[in-house]
């Protein structure tokens, strides 16, 4: 029971008052998305859509407005506050973000729905219908906001144009992160805006306010955007599949794959991801723009504001991911290729780089898809240009190893991150090298550019080890509970990418994912995103304060 000297904020206990205002300031934030999207709706005279934008931010702005307007006094938040807010306040964000998808479904009648299906296409229904089942409509804003890109949208491009926009826009700030963008727009000075950045897995500032750094890293974002736009236009237009497009069209594909492949979400407007263009120029366009999103931001900013090109080889995450992407490249092409009598129609003949000339029309082919999809993988991007649920369980397994691992921390990707993979390989040489050591030995190691001794590498190998164990055994047991709840066309290397891409925030899919998925897989994958969103521990800290409290 609370002591009453801590119940002073609207007559509410003070831990749950500053949760609750900084909860609700997240909330507002949605709302003004939500109130941006009505515009979207309106450009293009979806005014069924539009309604359902303009309730579900009004009841998010009243709800987020009037918990900031209630605890306005609350005291700023400690460390435990920031954990429970970014765990409560994503789970939150993603429930009122299903609104749209929800009120949309219900408020369109069939007659217009029937009128977002594109002319000449074999299915007769809009994948708007989906979102009548609310657990679909969350899972669709889940996935959104926590970059994962799973969709129980089967057909994408028969959304009405403002509901393709909020899948877009969400996971184009979910990318950065929803606290990041609160705390840039509040710009509250002080450790509360610490606490909460960190409590978003970050920890590296560019400069020495947390405001000033989240505002840095928007401007970088939104100027990597504005050039992914324009260099994605005109290799739309350059490809065959572009070349019949009116340009509006050209530009909003253009538009929306820049906002979700630089967030490394992987939503798409397309039917078929970037398989629809089947076009070697988009992925090489593509490449790139998800490379950027997977370097942290403090080294784009080096090289953009400092003009230090070193900074990219000096950075130990962005060396590693390169390597990684070059090692990667070549194992999964060496993968496919040797597997193409066993995988019947994963590989389609094909010309490129002169592999066709070399080893035939099928391993070029394979080796293309080889070298777009693990980087899509690595990067957590998850645009899809092949379809691997053909493939050999060899190539599952290896683009799952990539999903599981990730990109850099402090960029926009999921997984464990390049950085904990690393220590945890260093940490395991260290603990062999002191086996051959004398006692009195004074051992210490050098990581990423600093001296570490004996007490400080155990404490960064310790970290590291229990975030990625507690990971991996998330990743195992849901692996165990879909490989169950399949059918049987899908084996457990179906089940375990399928699992690695909701819980590293990917959204490859080996076709288990959508809406005749079992229901108890569908809530699952829930939780796999949430956590792999906010890396376990804040999802911890919040199962323990709800069940024990805020006390020590």
């Amino acid at each position: 029971m609370p002591r009453r000297r801590d119940r002073d904020v609207a007559g509410w206990p003070r831990d749950l008052a500053t949760i609750a205002r900084d909860v609700g300031s997240l909330l507002t934030m949605e709302a003004v998305l939500m109130t941006v999207s009505v515009l979207v709706a309106a450009v293009f005279r979806e005014w069924y859509v539009a309604l359902a934008f303009a309730l579900a931010g009004g009841v998010t702005a009243a709800i987020g407005l009037g918990a900031r307007r209630a605890f306005a006094d609350a005291p700023d938040p400690r460390m435990k506050h920031g954990m429970i807010i970014a765990a409560s306040g994503w789970l939150l964000v993603a429930l009122f973000g299903a609104l749209p998808f929800l009120l949309a479904a219900h408020f369109v009648p069939p007659a217009v729905a029937v009128g977002y299906v594109p002319d000449g296409v074999a299915y007769g229904q809009s994948s708007l219908v989906y979102f009548a089942d609310p657990l679909h409509a969350l899972f669709e804003s889940m996935s959104g906001w926590t970059g994962s890109g799973l969709t129980m949208a089967v057909h994408e491009p028969s959304l009405p144009r403002s509901i393709q926009w909020w899948r877009s826009l969400i996971q184009w700030v979910g990318g950065v992160g929803v606290i990041v963008l609160t705390v840039s727009i509040l710009a509250r000075p002080g450790s509360g805006s610490y606490a909460l950045y960190r409590s978003e897995t970050r920890e590296e500032k560019i400069h020495p306010s947390v405001v000033s750094t989240v505002r840095t890293v928007w401007k970088i974002f939104v100027g990597y955007t504005l050039a992914s736009v324009l260099v994605l236009f005109a290799a739309i237009l350059a490809s065959d599949y572009g070349s019949q497009l009116p340009l509006w069209e050209a530009a909003w594909q253009a538009l929306n794959h820049a906002m979700t492949g630089l967030s490394t979400g992987g939503f798409s407007v397309t039917d078929n991801s970037v398989a629809t263009y089947d076009s070697p120029l988009i992925e090489s366009v593509l490449l790139p723009v998800m490379a950027l999103g997977a370097i942290a931001f403090p080294v784009h900013y080096a090289v953009l504001a400092d003009r230090d090109v070193r900074a990219v080889a000096s950075d130990l995450q962005t060396r590693w991911l390169f390597v990684l992407f070059l090692v990667g490249v070549v194992a999964l092409a060496v993968q496919n290729v040797v597997s193409i009598p066993a995988a019947e129609g994963a590989f389609t003949p094909a010309t490129w780089l002169g592999v066709d000339a070399l080893l035939g029309p099928l391993a070029a082919d394979a080796a293309r898809d080889s070298a777009f999809q693990w980087i899509s993988a690595l990067t957590c991007t998850g645009f899809q240009s092949a379809p691997i649920g053909r493939w050999a369980a060899g190539g599952k397994l290896l683009l799952s190893g990539a999903m599981v691992l990730g990109g850099a921390a402090g960029s926009t990707v999921g997984g464990i991150k390049i950085i904990r993979g690393y220590v945890i390989g260093r940490g395991i040489a260290w603990q062999f090298r002191r086996v051959f050591l004398p006692a009195s030995a004074v051992v210490g190691t050098r990581l990423n550019g600093r001296r570490l001794n004996r007490e400080e590498m155990e404490r960064e190998f310790s970290e590291a080890a229990i975030v990625t164990l507690l990971w991996l055994f998330v990743l195992a047991g849901s692996s165990l509970v879909l490989v169950n709840l399949v059918g049987p066309e899908f084996t457990y290397a179906d089940a375990l990418f399928e699992v690695a891409s909701a819980q590293g925030n990917v959204g490859l899919s080996t076709g288990i994912t959508g809406p005749t998925m079992p229901p108890v897989a569908e809530a699952m994958f829930l939780l796999n995103m949430w956590v792999g969103r906010l890396e376990i521990i804040p999802i911890l800290v919040f199962a323990r304060s709800v069940l024990y409290g805020l006390d020590p």
